[in-house]
C-alpha cells in the first residue's frame, strides 16, 4: 500500500466520524454536493469539517485511506459561480466512502451492489452514487444519513 501521498481531484469532508470523498470530473458538482452535506449535517447537530477541496492528498496507512489537504487551501471550499468560502477543517482524516454524482436520466434504477472505487496502491472505498437533480440536497443527505453517519473509527 501507499505511504506517499497522491494528489487527486476530489473533495473530502468529515461528518460525525465518517469520512466522505466526493469524486468525479471537473465541473460535476463535487464541491457543491459536499457543501450541501456539510450544511445539512451541521443543521442536524452533527460535527462537520472540510478536509480538502479540489486537491486531496490520499495515502494509505495501516489499511485505512487517509485524506489530507495542501496547507495553502486549508479551510477553503470553492462554490462554482459563488466564490470561495471559509469553513472549519481538519488537516487529515480517514475516508470511509467515495461519493459521485451521476446524471439522473442515465443512472440505473438500482446501483451495482457492493460497488467499490479503486484508489491508489490497491486501496478501495465503497462507492455511492447520487443522482443529480433527482432530489434536493437535504433529501440526498437524509437518504444516506441513516446508514453512513453512525460509529466509524476516527
Amino acid at each position: 500500500m501507499s505511504a506517499e501521498p497522491n494528489n487527486i481531484h476530489a473533495t473530502a469532508i468529515v461528518v460525525g466520524q465518517t469520512g466522505l470523498l466526493f469524486v468525479g470530473p471537473s465541473g460535476s458538482g463535487k464541491s457543491e454536493l459536499a457543501f450541501s452535506f456539510l450544511t445539512e449535517a451541521e443543521r442536524c447537530g452533527l460535527k462537520v469539517a472540510l478536509v480538502a477541496d479540489d486537491q486531496v492528498f490520499i495515502t494509505v496507512r495501516d489499511g485505512s485511506v487517509i485524506a489530507g489537504r495542501p496547507e495553502p487551501i486549508a479551510g477553503l471550499l470553492e462554490l462554482r459561480g459563488s466564490g470561495i468560502i471559509s469553513v472549519d477543517s481538519f488537516a487529515e482524516a480517514p475516508m470511509h466512502y467515495a461519493i459521485t454524482s451521476v446524471s439522473h436520466p442515465t443512472s440505473p434504477r438500482l446501483p451495482p451492489e457492493n460497488e467499490m472505487m479503486e484508489l491508489i496502491g490497491g486501496a478501495r472505498l465503497p462507492l455511492l452514487r447520487i443522482p443529480r437533480d433527482s432530489i434536493m440536497p437535504y433529501g440526498k443527505f437524509a437518504a444516506l444519513a441513516h446508514n453512513l453517519f453512525t460509529t466509524k473509527g476516527m
